[in-house]
C-alpha cells in the first residue's frame, strides 16, 4: 500500500500531529536516561509518524523520509552505540560500562552521558529498523 489514502481529514490531521508527535518522542529519547521512557520507546513513536505519513501520503512521504533513510539510520545508530561499548572495554572497563569511556574525568558525570547517548543510538536504531521493516513489508524487499 504506497497509495495515498484519500481522506482530507486524515491529509490535515496527520501533517498537524506528525510534528507534535517527533517533537514528544525526540523528548522521550533524550530524557530517558533518568525519567520513563528512552530511547526504545522514543524511536517507537518516530517510527510510528513516520508509518502515518506513509499511510496518509503515500509516495508524497517518501519525499520526506526515503525508504533507504531507515537502514542507514538503524545502521548507523547500531555502529555508533557499539563504539560507545568497546570504547570503555579499550579504557579498561566492561562492555558500557561508561565509567572508563574517557580516563582522568569523573565517573559520574561519565555515567551520565554514557547513558543519555546510549539512549540516543539506541532511539534512532529502534527509529530506523521500523520503519526499514513497514517498508521491505508494504514494497516487498529493501531496496538499499
Amino acid at each position: 500500500m504506497t497509495g495515498r489514502f484519500e481522506s482530507v481529514f486524515l491529509d490535515v490531521v496527520t501533517r498537524a500531529m506528525v510534528p507534535l508527535i517527533q517533537v514528544f518522542a525526540f523528548y522521550i529519547i533524550t530524557h530517558g536516561h533518568y525519567s520513563p521512557g528512552g530511547g526504545f520507546q522514543g524511536g517507537v513513536m518516530l517510527a510510528a509518524s513516520i508509518i502515518l505519513l506513509r499511510i496518509a501520503l503515500g509516495e508524497e512521504s517518501y519525499r520526506r523520509f526515503p525508504r533507504e533513510a531507515g537502514i542507514w539510520i538503524a545502521g548507523v545508530a547500531t555502529l555508533l552505540f557499539t563504539l560507545l561499548g568497546f570504547v570503555s572495554i579499550l579504557f579498561g572497563g566492561n562492555f558500557l560500562e561508561y565509567a572508563y569511556v574517557v580516563p582522568g574525568m569523573d565517573a559520574v558525570e561519565l555515567r551520565y552521558w554514557g547513558i543519555f547517548f546510549a539512549e540516543v543510538f539506541i532511539g534512532f536504531l529502534v527509529w530506523g529498523a521500523l520503519v526499514a521493516i513497514y517498508d521491505a513489508l508494504v514494497t516487498g524487499g529493501v531496496e538499499a
